[in-house]
């Protein structure tokens, strides 16, 4: 049987119109969730900072709170004498007022008692009962924090898409916020089709392979922002296919399915597509992942990747990533993940089709990895990727090459 696609599209035209295709169907959500589940997620919209940081003067110290100027020219030889009137532990306060030759007891969180404006620690003084003998002179706002000086009320304390990570978190705390306002992660369904495959929990029978594609796909989700969820293999049946996305429409955005896509026999996702919905894209020039599908269901995206592992893989991180972490809140690739590397073999491409190819990356060399896109090792192997595009038909062992990584 011939290969047929239909609506093949070069690269920079198929990015395009996947782009256009989410703008049109899907715009970014929020939710509001607890702060205690907030780890990792992506603010909606900036924070404005409800109360003062510190809430109140305080002390940076142990020691005794007193008038700065009560203290000028003290030393070992000179000490100078104020009375302690009071004594005030974290979580508690004074009512009194300093007065000169005065001085109250702190501890470090504490207060600062009016009246004063300065610490004297603890390690600088001597005592003999309510006496107190100041050993060192301190400066006005000496090992004080003032209120507001972390950060003021009504004062930017987290910008949109902030990254909720630990510290961040405990920002919020501090301000008694109980729940924040996230993007809401786009709910992606992952589909793998094909007779050969099993899963992990069955026996490895001749002729059958695990299916790989719903776990590697799951986890680039997941990285990128995404809420996945494996629905599970489905034979090369064109009903029990139907089915299933039918099925996975209902409670998710978007469907992924790997594996059906290519234009031969048992490959039926273009044929269930045509049926309930759109085919947008039947085919990409591209290396690998030329038999890559997309379409449109009840106005929501159903996304077919090719069957090979590896094809599957940078189809998904080439053409797709980028418009779920748009969804997700979160920015594109970062610069820290693009690295340059000098090839250490040379690459022959197909001239006329735009190329992907795996590579090693060992202190400053990139190894091609020459292996089949069917090659479930070479994920194992690679790092990240390398654009070759589609006029080259030779990049040379020695050459500089900008990859994309993985990780």
């Amino acid at each position: 049987m011939g290969t047929e696609f239909l609506n093949i599209k070069e690269v920079d035209e198929a990015k395009k119109i996947i782009k256009k295709l989410f703008n049109q169907y899907y715009a970014p959500k929020s939710e509001k969730i607890d702060i205690e589940n907030s780890y990792n997620r992506v603010i909606f919209k900036d924070i404005i900072s409800s109360i003062d940081l510190p809430p109140f003067n305080r002390s940076l110290m142990d020691g005794f709170a007193v008038k700065a100027e009560d203290t000028f020219g003290a030393d070992d030889e000179n000490p100078k004498e104020l009375k302690c009137i009071d004594s005030i532990e974290a979580g508690s306060f004074s009512e009194k007022t300093i007065e000169h030759g005065e001085c109250i007891e702190i501890s470090t969180g504490a207060p600062i008692p009016k009246g004063a404006d300065a610490i004297a620690m603890v390690e600088f003084s001597e005592r003999e009962d309510n006496d107190i003998f100041i050993l060192k002179s301190v400066a006005p706002r000496q090992d004080l924090a003032i209120k507001g000086s972390d950060i003021a009320k009504d004062k930017l304390l987290l910008k949109e898409k902030t990254i909720l990570s630990s510290d961040k978190i405990g920002v919020l705390a501090a301000q008694g916020i109980k729940e924040i306002e996230t993007y809401k992660k786009p709910k992606i369904a992952i589909i793998s089709t094909g007779n050969e495959l099993i899963t992990s929990v069955n026996s490895l029978e001749y002729g059958k392979i695990y299916d790989t594609n719903s776990y590697s796909i799951q986890t680039g989700i997941i990285d990128n922002g995404g809420d996945a969820e494996i629905k599970g293999i489905v034979k090369d049946d064109y009903d029990q296919l139907k089915d299933k996305i039918e099925e996975s429409l209902e409670d998710s955005d978007i469907v992924i399915c790997s594996g059906g896509t290519s234009a031969g026999v048992g490959d039926v996702l273009r044929h269930v597509l045509d049926e309930i919905g759109e085919v947008i894209i039947h085919g990409i020039s591209v290396k690998p992942g030329k038999p890559t599908i997309v379409g449109i269901v009840n106005n929501k995206l159903v996304i077919g990747l090719p069957g090979n592992p590896v094809s599957a893989l940078i189809i998904f991180y080439v053409f797709i990533v980028p418009n779920i972490r748009k969804l997700a809140g979160l920015n594109e690739i970062e610069e820290n993940k693009i690295t340059k590397a000098i090839l250490t073999k040379r690459i022959h491409t197909p001239k006329g089709r735009m190329q992907y190819s795996l590579v090693q990356i060992k202190e400053g060399l990139a190894y091609p990895i020459m292996k089949d896109s069917g090659a479930i090792t070479s994920l194992a192997d690679a790092d990240g990727y390398i654009k070759i595009p589609k006029m080259v038909e030779l990049v040379d062992e020695g050459e500089e090459v900008e990859i994309r990584l993985f990780k």
